[in-house]
């Protein structure tokens, strides 16, 4: 049975032969990786056979010479391969998940009840990926910046830019501290394929210079107080200075590093603070922050006047409670009093008359 099959492949051919053929509507896709493809196709074959069998195959090197592999065959193609043809004229095909092996020549096939054929034309399908750049890749703040994205097929289909899941509506623009992050650029109307990502490094000085007080609130002579000094920047701050302003004098420089510390605070050290904050781009000042101290009995005087305010306060509704009652209590009292007077000189007042 194998000699009469091979017999009938090699077969020269002949008048019936003539009556088979394929066409390819698409025979050079192009189609990005992840996504899908489909091969639009048709066939025709003589009235006198009936089809048992269609398939498709990938041509391929193999010890040297170019073999046709069914793709039911190819472990690679295992639920990525879709048949959408019939067994009468339509032989389309689709792939999905596309990777790059994939690309290469199919071929498409057919067995009936007398023949064994395939065809000697194929589809080259190229497998491409979105070509992402963005120019520079480092800027400072304020420099512009371009992004491009692209594919090698045509034509090429719109695109859009993300960052963080978000669409980029302008792809060129001058760059600012938030626009630092990762990008990916993907086909419009095909969102699950995007690119190879991009990242954005966007430098400047320090911005947002501000000092915390630990711990905060009233300070006592004798106490322990930190000054902390924060900032957004990039590369993050590597310089920082202290400086202290009084009445009396002109700004003076009190330290240096992220952190002032005062482990016993004095009345000298009253003043007003500012950090300076600085990277190899420059340099940015916090906001002021007033340090002022005080004596210890002052501090316990200044919370007794607070405590006795706040004690008035929550006694004075009570006080006020309590005299509208006593005031409601003697008039009802009194005007109790006047109702016996009247009852008892009526009852006088009616003995009387009766005498």
């Amino acid at each position: 049975m194998i000699a009469v099959v091979l017999i009938l492949i090699m077969k020269p051919a002949g008048p019936v032969s003539a009556a088979w053929s394929v066409t390819f509507k698409n025979p050079d896709p192009c189609a990005l990786k992840g996504a899908s493809v489909e091969f639009r196709c048709s066939y025709s074959y003589p009235e006198t056979e009936n089809v048992l069998k269609t398939s498709w195959y990938k041509g391929c090197m193999k010890d040297g010479h170019w073999k046709r592999v069914d793709l039911s065959v190819l472990p690679s193609y295992q639920n990525r391969s879709e048949y959408l043809g019939d067994q009468q004229h339509s032989c389309g095909l689709a792939l999905h998940n596309l990777q790059d092996n994939d690309t290469g020549h199919y071929y498409f096939g057919l067995e009936t009840d007398k023949y064994i054929r395939q065809s000697q034309d194929s589809v080259f399908l190229s497998v491409t990926e979105l070509n992402v750049r963005v120019s520079p890749q480092r800027v400072r703040m304020g420099d512009n910046v371009k992004l491009e994205c692209g594919m090698s097929c045509e034509p090429a289909p719109s695109t859009v830019w993300l960052k963080d899941t978000q669409p980029i509506t302008n792809t060129e623009f001058q760059a600012q501290a938030d626009d630092a992050g990762t990008y990916v650029c993907v086909v419009e109307g095909l969102e699950s394929v995007n690119s190879h990502s991009v990242t954005l490094d966007v430098q400047y000085s320090p911005l947002n210079v501000s000092v915390e007080v630990t711990p905060p609130g009233l300070l006592a002579v004798g106490s322990s107080v930190n000054l902390t000094c924060s900032s957004a920047a990039n590369p993050v701050a590597d310089n920082y200075t202290w400086y202290r302003a009084t009445a009396s004098t002109s700004i003076t420089q009190v330290g240096s590093g992220p952190v002032l510390s005062f482990p016993s605070m004095e009345e000298s050290h009253n003043g007003v603070y500012v950090c300076q904050a600085g990277n190899h781009l420059g340099e940015n000042n916090s906001t002021e922050v007033l340090l002022t101290v005080g004596r210890t009995d002052i501090y316990k005087s200044i919370l007794i006047g607070i405590g006795v305010t706040v004690l008035l306060l929550l006694l004075l509704p009570l006080v006020i409670i309590w005299i509208w009652k006593h005031y409601r209590k003697s008039a009802d009292t009194e005007e109790h009093s006047h109702d016996y007077e009247n009852v008892s000189a009526s009852h006088d007042y009616e003995n009387v008359t009766t005498s």
